[in-house]
């Protein structure tokens, strides 16, 4: 008995307990990510397809994508998840079928695989190719044929979507600010002023009107290349060329293919727009949010937050005060995020927007500029939200700096902010650095401010661009973490939406992760910079 107490009062055992806790966390962590990323491979890897007669006749060409054994407590049987497509055709992305109710199943080496625009994937067969009046049947011979077309096709898309999004675009953002100095002047009753702004509307206009008959006219030349598809079923439907993002046939593709094909895939998943509710296509536009979020938040909150520990351990009068407001930063730490967003809605966009939009911009009201939500709101407001953490550890890391540092410097004729610029900051600057990168990680993954202060489903238009004056902080934009949120409940096809879900989900831990191991290589690069035999 008393060789048991002596081992607890040594600590021993909770040293043990504590090393049993990290590593049963980290191998939860590690099936978590491997889960992750096992759900979803299946947006990236090319399965193979093969074709289902049932016995009650239907046909389908497929993929499998899961298997699963019931048991009954009278029978036990198996049944298989396929990925059917044709949402055109049958209503629904995937079935279950069980193996009693196959009459035959083979691999079916014809079929392709078609990524569409519209209506997600087609799985089928292809039987003709019509060029303008030209009309050819297909076969393996002219597959060549075929992949040229598609370029020439998938080249007349790019250019029709550089007309659509700049050039187009462009117009409107110039017809807009004209529309705007109009209305500026005629609320400073200075209408005589406003013809020159009328007149440049007119040619902005007739610019418009030349590139909308380009457009036209590219798309009636895109639309004079066709394919005609066949169900497993017998069904058909011509397909013009523009809408096919993809097309394959994974039953022929070898180990190399793959690879391209899995590289293609993730390059296209990063830097491509969203499609087809944001269920297909890439996330570009989320990643770019995010990270422009990340770095407004950082460059609020970390001055702000600095200069706040500074002046809480080096300058203010130690006291009942200090200690009020050190337990009040503290508890901000623990205030719901939600409790920030509806701060933010209030003072930020309500509040500050609202004032700006009075002063500044009378001519639009009723229609808001700054008063509605926006990407510079939301970033104010996750830096509310996040600078506790970086007063905390700030001050933690003042703290742990020697002081006969301190009274050496000023015994030297140094003064008190000499020796904070010179010597405290300096040597404090890795723990200041791990509560930034802390800060920013939380940031990263929030997302309940973010849903009532300037994000949304899609934003066409980044807050970044060439259009002067380049940021544009007032606009809404697009977030990964409520990307997944949005994608994984609010899709109307979640079950086809879940490879989606899963990948993003992956690259905002990637982008975490990354972010902490950064801070971990920089900080223990300052550690040894700032070392010294005094420390």
């Amino acid at each position: 008995m008393k060789l048991f107490t002596e081992f607890f009062k040594k600590g021993n055992i909770y040293i043990w307990f504590t090393g049993l806790a990290l590593a049963i966390t980290i191998v939860m962590i590690t099936g978590l990510l491997l889960l992750v990323f096992v759900q979803g491979i299946d947006y990236y890897f090319p399965a193979k397809t093969v074709k289902i007669i049932t016995k009650n006749g239907e046909k389908y060409v497929a993929q499998i994508k899961e298997e699963e054994t019931i048991k009954t407590d009278s029978i036990s049987y198996k049944r298989i998840k396929f990925k059917i497509a044709n949402r055109d055709f049958y209503g629904l992305d995937y079935k279950w079928i069980s193996e009693n109710e196959i009459d035959t199943m083979f691999e079916a080496n014809n079929a392709f695989i078609i990524e569409r625009n519209e209506f997600g994937n087609f799985h089928g067969y292809i039987k003709r190719i019509f060029e303008n009046n030209k009309v050819v049947n297909y076969s393996n011979e002219n597959r060549a044929y075929l992949d040229s077309l598609l370029n020439y096709v998938s080249n007349l898309r790019d250019e029709l979507k550089d007309i659509e999004k700049n050039k187009i675009g462009a117009i409107n953002y110039q017809i807009n600010n004209y529309e705007k100095k109009i209305r500026e002047l005629k609320n400073k009753s200075q209408q005589h002023k406003s013809k020159y702004f009328a007149n440049q509307i007119e040619l902005e206009k007739v610019k418009y009107s030349i590139l909308e008959k380009k457009v036209d006219s590219l798309r009636n030349v895109a639309n004079n290349f066709r394919i005609e598809l066949s169900t497993a079923d017998s069904n058909t439907t011509i397909i013009p060329l523009i809408n096919i993002v993809n097309l394959y046939n994974p039953n022929k593709m070898n180990f190399f293919d793959d690879t391209i094909f899995i590289i293609n895939k993730i390059y296209n998943f990063i830097t491509d727009d969203p499609r087809e509710s944001n269920t297909e296509g890439g996330i570009f536009p989320a990643i770019f949010g995010t990270i422009l979020m990340v770095i407004l938040m950082s460059l609020a909150a970390v001055p702000f937050g600095v200069m706040a520990a500074i002046y809480l351990r080096e300058y203010a009068k130690q006291g009942v005060l200090v200690q009020f407001i050190r337990i009040a930063v503290n508890n901000l730490a623990g205030v719901p995020s939600i409790v920030f967003g509806v701060f933010g809605l209030g003072f930020f966009i309500y509040t500050i927007g609202g004032t700006i939009d009075k002063l500044f911009y009378p001519e639009i009201l009723p229609t808001p500029t700054w008063g509605t939500g926006g990407i510079l709101w939301a970033s104010l407001t996750l830096a509310l939200l996040t600078v506790p953490v970086v007063i905390v550890s700030t001050e933690e890391a003042i703290a742990s700096i020697p002081r006969g540092i301190r009274e050496a410097a000023l015994a030297l004729g140094s003064t008190k902010w000499q020796v904070i610029k010179k010597i405290i900051l300096p040597a404090s600057t890795p723990g200041i650095l791990t509560g930034i990168i802390l800060a920013m990680a939380r940031g990263a993954g929030e997302v309940a401010p973010l849903m009532i202060t300037g994000v949304v489903k899609l934003a066409p238009n980044l807050p970044l661009d060439r259009h002067f004056p380049f940021f544009h902080l007032d606009r809404k934009f697009m977030h990964l973490g409520f990307h997944i949120y949005d994608v994984g409940f609010q899709s109307p096809n979640i079950e086809a939406a879940l490879p989606m879900v899963y990948m993003t989900t992956l690259l905002l831990i990637f982008i975490v992760v990354l972010l902490n191991i950064s801070a971990m290589l920089l900080r223990n690069k300052l550690r040894k910079k700032y070392k010294s035999s005094t420390f």
